[in-house]
């Protein structure tokens, strides 16, 4: 019960924020905010931040972490450039590049699933020891540069739009309706949240939480495919740093849309209101001129607005 009015306030507070956000920028810059070509801009820049946050989500409602998102998003990415530049276009090669890149995803998750369920390694050491092993095998492998210009076939996801709405955004609120699915509505989704809240007595319930940790891992990295499609499709290339500034931002967007560090709860519609929040306070700001600098300062500034708001909020549940 006080978890869902943890969940309900959290969800009120993003509202409010929002709220303020529009309407600061509403009388800022009026013409230029609510300008087609801003919210294009916004609906382009979120899908790829919006998949790693949910890949970042569904660990940490475990009580885990995955800091290796980034690196996986990389490799999947170099994997499936690789194939795309070196087969002639056709429907085998578009298979061949999926499977590539989901075989890829599957390996790692794996690992890291196998290091935090079965060895018992911390999360955040595990995924740390696989995010440098895997940024240093990106590196090596590409030779710190890019393999680009990439077929039609994966670059019309970025350059179409579908009544007017980006297709990268289409696929975007795709995974959400698929990773709420999972999370509200299926056996699996229920045990990561029982995970989260008490893994022994889970486990002593009888349910194999090992498994579903893995499984967990595995998931978040096949997460880490989309965003890497969609980042190639974006930029027509791929390469060993892209996306290294999306890691912390994705754990800010995680928490700040009610996902409890702890694991137990939160849900996916909170963390896609502070993802719109996040964005149209990091336009509004480009707009004006200031510096990315201090827009980080600002989330991390929000962050802690947010934590404390929230601790308020707990101790006055829980009559401390």
């Amino acid at each position: 019960m006080s978890a869902r009015k943890v969940k309900d306030n959290v969800e009120i507070y993003l509202s409010l924020l929002i709220g303020l956000v529009v309407m600061t920028f509403s009388f800022l810059i009026p013409d230029v905010f609510w300008s087609s070509a801003n919210f294009q801009s916004i609906a382009s820049q979120m899908p790829v931040l919006g998949v790693l946050a949910l890949a970042m989500a569904i660990t940490m409602l475990t009580g885990g972490i995955n800091l290796s998102i980034i690196a996986t998003m990389n490799a999947c990415g170099l994997v499936m450039a690789w194939v795309a530049t070196h087969y002639p276009p056709s429907v085998g090669s578009m298979a061949l590049v999926l499977l590539a890149g989901l075989t890829m995803a599957i390996v790692i998750g794996s690992v890291n699933g196998f290091l935090i369920a079965v060895v018992r390694v911390s999360p955040i050491l595990a995924t740390l020891g696989i995010m440098t092993l895997l940024n240093g095998i990106n590196i090596l492998i590409s030779r710190g540069s890019a393999i680009s210009n990439f077929p039609d076939y994966i670059l019309t996801i970025n350059s179409t739009n579908l009544l007017g709405i980006p297709v990268p955004l289409l696929v975007f609120l795709a995974v959400v309706a698929v990773i709420w699915v999972i999370l509200e509505k299926s056996a699996f989704g229920r045990t990561i949240y029982l995970i989260g809240s008490n893994e022994q007595a889970t486990h002593y319930s009888g349910i194999n939480t090992r498994k579903t940790i893995v499984w967990v891992y595995i998931l978040s990295s096949m997460l880490c495919v989309v965003a890497a499609l969609l980042m190639m499709s974006k930029l027509n290339s791929a390469k060993a740093s892209y996306g290294e500034s999306y890691l912390l931002v994705s754990i800010l967007a995680a928490v700040l849309g009610g996902i409890n560090p702890d694991g137990g709860f939160g849900k996916v519609f909170g963390m896609v209101m502070a993802l719109i929040l996040l964005q149209m306070l990091e336009s509004g700001l480009n707009i004006l001129g200031v510096s990315s600098y201090i827009t980080m300062a600002l989330w991390g500034g929000l962050l802690l607005a947010f934590i404390f708001l929230k601790g308020i909020n707990l101790s006055r549940l829980f009559g401390r």
